[in-house]
């Protein structure tokens, strides 16, 4: 397995098998403090097994188009949102799991304002930030336990946004 992965545009429906889409899409659930704040309730599930949720902060450096994709991971013990704490675009990457490896890979493009959560044991692209200064909020699971896999691709994939041309 390997090959080219072309940007996909992020959407709820796309990304649903994977996580969730973090955005302010759609009209509020509520109106609060004196009408001056749009509340987007419950936009994630949070999921901890044998642990309590934290959040970290990860400065990451900003990469290029092309990017190479060599390895995915996943967190087996609980989920992982990133929120970017700039309105700059990042890559996510997410491959659905077949019998307990990765398969083919997905690449999408955040719009500004956009954050995910990856559910318990997705397999994932490492934080792809592509300005700075590629600061995130992440909420995600503290404590004892593995809770950390790679997985190595034989052959490495090319994230491009754009497709290959077919020539004449």
């Amino acid at each position: 397995m390997s090959g080219t992965l072309v940007l996909e545009t992020l959407t709820a429906k796309a990304f649903a098998p994977f996580g969730d889409l973090l955005d302010v899409s759609g009209p509020p659930d509520k109106m609060i403090n004196q009408g001056l704040c749009k509340r987007f309730h419950d936009r994630a599930r949070i999921e901890i097994t044998d642990g309590r949720a934290g959040i970290s902060l990860f400065q990451a450096e900003p990469r290029s188009l092309p990017i190479l994709l060599d390895m995915v991971e996943r967190h087996p013990l609980g989920s992982q949102a990133f929120l970017p704490m700039s309105l700059d675009p990042f890559v996510v990457v997410v491959a659905p799991d077949e019998n307990d490896a990765p398969g083919r890979p997905r690449a999408f493009m955040t719009a500004p304002g956009q954050g995910v959560n990856y559910h318990k044991g997705t397999w994932h692209g490492v934080l792809t930030p592509l300005k700075a200064p590629g600061l995130f909020a992440i909420v995600d699971r503290i404590g004892a336990g593995p809770n950390f896999e790679e997985h190595w691709f034989e052959t490495p994939f090319t994230i491009t946004n754009q497709s290959a041309s077919t020539g004449p």
